[in-house]
């Protein structure tokens, strides 16, 4: 097994840990601040903070977390780490729910304002680094690529068996690629909130489309886009959980909330043309009908995913995904006997 790649442990190595502490004192300011937003994810939050203690590299960090008033242990298992870190670790553990009181950008209200980082990284508390590397490369690129604001990487997908998920779902580049902005508003494949490690200097005014954004991804991809260029790395650095019981994906299940964030989405858009006085409008326009395709295919509204005007997105998929979409269509009996008894599924 390659020497950098994350082994299962139970907590890190007391001599990263050590080191770490020792680099990073209340009077010296972190090089790499770690962002966590962490709801319900009693059973991922400890793998997902070992991951970050056990990377390695020439750098001090800390790590943000916020919990939004998790019931299910997690505060517990937080603040045991907390105890055990306390010069690297800095919890805020909320009694009431935030999500629910409207606050759904909770990485720009709770743990930006508190980064003193010259580098910047996110993940969801249920996912988790690969590599004990991660940071250091990410980090690296930055500083080889001036121009770049942001770095980002593909991940993998586990699904809630264990199982890994379909391998191109957040892969949206085969080859190490410098973007340009309008590459970051239109592109076929999801950037994986985990894989986003960027500069302190794209959050320090945070713009009105970033708090408007149902989602905490987009807006950053947005911001970078206005701001410079941006790195990918090949290499999987993170995996992501797909379709746990806390993620988006489950709480906007439905017609009704899958149209709600469409228009979101179009507001989101709005905000970002009036802050960049109309630059890539062609590239919005765009990313909107993607969406609007993403949503249709989501729904199974068949007559909307066949539409002439996406046929371009339809394309994109593989062969296989088509097939299975099509006896979905035409034959959803056995589409569903053969997903049950061979595996055969479609990602939704």
């Amino acid at each position: 097994m390659e020497e950098n790649v994350l082994k299962e442990k139970s907590v890190p190595d007391s001599s990263v840990a050590e080191k770490l502490i020792s680099d990073k004192t209340m009077d010296k300011k972190p090089l790499i601040s770690v962002c966590i937003v962490t709801y319900r994810h009693k059973d991922y939050i400890g793998k997902c903070l070992d991951s970050i203690l056990s990377q390695k590299g020439n750098f001090s960090l800390e790590i943000l977390l916020h919990d939004d008033a998790s019931t299910d242990g997690s505060q517990e298992i937080i603040r045991s780490y907390q105890e055990k870190y306390p010069e690297i670790l800095f919890p805020i553990l909320q009694t009431e729910n935030q999500y629910s009181q409207g606050k759904r950008n909770i990485t720009g209200i709770f743990n930006f304002p508190r980064t003193r980082g010259e580098f910047i990284t996110v993940i969801d508390g249920d996912d988790f680094y690969l590599r004990e590397d991660k940071l250091e490369k990410q980090m690296e690129a930055l500083i080889r690529e001036e121009e770049a604001v942001l770095c980002f990487h593909p991940a993998k997908v586990l699904l809630p068996d264990g199982r890994e998920g379909p391998k191109d779902l957040l892969r949206p580049y085969l080859e190490r690629k410098i973007l340009e902005g309008r590459e970051l508003i239109n592109h076929p494949k999801g950037i994986a909130f985990s894989s986003m490690f960027f500069r302190r200097s794209l959050i320090e005014k945070l713009p009105d489309f970033y708090y408007a954004c149902p989602v905490g991804d987009r807006p950053i991809e947005l911001m970078a886009a206005l701001a410079g260029k941006a790195v990918y790395l090949p290499e999987e650095y993170t995996a992501y959980r797909f379709h746990l019981q806390s993620s988006w994906t489950e709480r906007e299940k439905g017609r009704q909330q899958q149209e709600k964030y469409l228009s979101e989405m179009k507001h989101c858009y709005k905000l970002f043309l009036e802050e960049s006085r109309g630059k890539y409008r062609l590239e919005v326009e765009e990313a909107i009908k993607r969406l609007s395709f993403s949503i249709a295919l989501n729904l199974r509204d068949f007559s909307e995913i066949y539409r002439k005007d996406y046929r371009a997105y339809l394309q994109e998929m593989p062969f296989t995904e088509r097939a299975l979409l099509r006896l979905e269509q035409f034959c959803p009996k056995l589409y569903h006997f053969l997903q049950k008894s061979f595996g055969m599924e479609r990602k939704r």
